[in-house]
């Protein structure tokens, strides 16, 4: 469970911003929207070989502009 302690003189705001990161980083929410739906084995097997193309055509691109 992601938590922060107000610190001295911390405006509610900051102390929010540094939640919000901190949740980013720890990754809960690309969790839950993940698990938001049952995705089966064969269907995640395909997205992730799109991305892994995607991936390695993006690497392909960039060496071309340098």
């Amino acid at each position: 469970m992601t938590c922060v302690v107000i610190r001295p003189n911390e405006s509610q705001d900051q102390l929010l911003k540094r939640f919000r990161k901190k949740v980013v980083k720890s990754g809960v929410l690309s969790t839950v929207r993940r698990k938001r739906w049952f995705v089966s084995k064969s269907e995640l097997r395909r997205v992730e070989k799109k991305k892994a193309i995607r991936r390695i055509k993006r690497r392909q691109v960039g060496r071309f502009i340098e």
